[in-house]
């Protein structure tokens, strides 16, 4: 009789497979299933280098679950690997982050990984990212945007106005800091820095009397019933590219660009490049309170708000954009509202933030 060939296996490693039925005793038949098992995926296919924090690793699993959804390959056991990586400003905690190096505290150690070949792809919050990448390292994808504002988040008040002269709000970005007095000046803020869950404990001992959260951190983690209230954003406009994730590769690696851009969310891709096209020509470090957002509005354009403070809120510069929802013209928009503030603050604005 003809042995039938399979063709059905070439994922075993065995693509001349015989079809035909033939009876095992059950002591191959388990052999064969330890050898089968033993052929998954030895090495990753991918490995995702991330930062440890839980909001972090939440941010790194959702990747590789949209990559193992996309990608039949990546669906096996093992074929996708998340690598933790320490950075400098997961290491220094007692310190403001203006105080530690500013730009890249977040990013510098997974690029590093990344350029020498350990990792693969890189997760970043998009607003921990330096507006100039790593000479080698290119970032083809961002991730659907989450929900851009600011959750404030107190135990004996619902909102910033109802707290009472003299409250301590815990906070580690200038841009909140500055946004907060310039609207409540009676109010003091606090260094208060550490992951979504260490600042929430501080809260409830009472180092604080409030603090404020980015929405889409306690989304991402499942936590947004801890935001006692919800800022608009006309009360406290978003860090730029809050909200968004971004995912880098190696640009010589064109199967990782090849995966990444099957995941990218163009709309937000092009809002982040406006965005952070702002804060480029504004040059702008940790120790300039920087705020942007551009979104898509109603009638399918690009509307654009930036703004541009000193750390204590007495000065406050703000502008806004609108245009088509098009790479090109956003590039623009950034660009322009960002030449705007910088000559209405003038260049003793920025040597006094040195």
């Amino acid at each position: 009789m003809a042995t039938m060939r399979c063709t059905n296996h070439t994922l075993l490693g065995s693509p001349t497979c015989v079809a035909r039925p033939r009876r095992r005793c059950p002591a191959v038949v388990r052999a064969a299933v330890a050898v089968q098992a033993e052929a998954g995926p030895k090495v990753s296919l991918i490995r995702i280098g991330t930062r440890g924090s839980p909001l972090a690793l939440a941010q790194a699993h959702e990747t590789r679950e949209k990559l193992k959804a996309a990608h039949t390959e990546l669906a096996e056991d093992g074929a996708v690997e998340i690598i933790i990586i320490k950075t400098t400003g997961d290491m220094i905690l007692d310190k403001p982050l203006a105080d530690i190096g500013g730009k890249g505290l977040f990013t510098k150690e997974i690029d590093d990984a990344l350029l020498q070949g350990r990792i693969d792809i890189a997760v970043h919050s998009m607003k921990d990212v330096p507006t100039y990448l790593p000479e080698g390292t290119i970032l083809p994808c961002n991730l659907p945007r989450e929900d851009v504002r600011d959750a404030f988040i107190c135990l004996n008040a619902k909102t910033l106005a109802e707290l009472p002269t003299g409250s301590v709000v815990g906070s580690a970005s200038l841009r909140r800091q500055s946004q907060i007095l310039y609207k409540y000046p009676s109010l003091k803020v606090v260094n208060f820095r550490g992951n979504v869950q260490t600042r929430l404990r501080k809260l409830k001992e009472g180092d604080v009397h409030a603090t404020l959260l980015a929405l889409a951190g306690l989304k991402r983690l499942n936590m947004a019933e801890t935001a006692t209230s919800v800022l608009s954003i006309d009360e406290m406009l978003p860090a730029v590219a809050q909200g968004a994730i971004g995912i880098a590769c190696r640009s010589n690696d064109d199967k990782m660009m090849e995966y990444l851009s099957s995941l990218n969310h163009e709309d937000t891709r092009l809002a982040v490049a406006c965005e952070r096209e702002f804060l480029s020509v504004l040059d702008g470090n940790c120790r300039t309170p920087i705020a942007a957002y551009a979104y898509r509005d109603s009638n399918g354009n690009c509307s654009f708000r930036g703004l541009l403070a000193s750390p204590d809120g007495s000065i406050v510069y703000e502008t806004s954009r609108s245009g088509t929802y098009s790479f090109d013209d956003m590039v623009a928009i950034g660009q322009d509202a960002g030449h705007e503030l910088k000559a209405k603050a003038g260049p003793g604005f920025f040597d006094g933030l040195q």
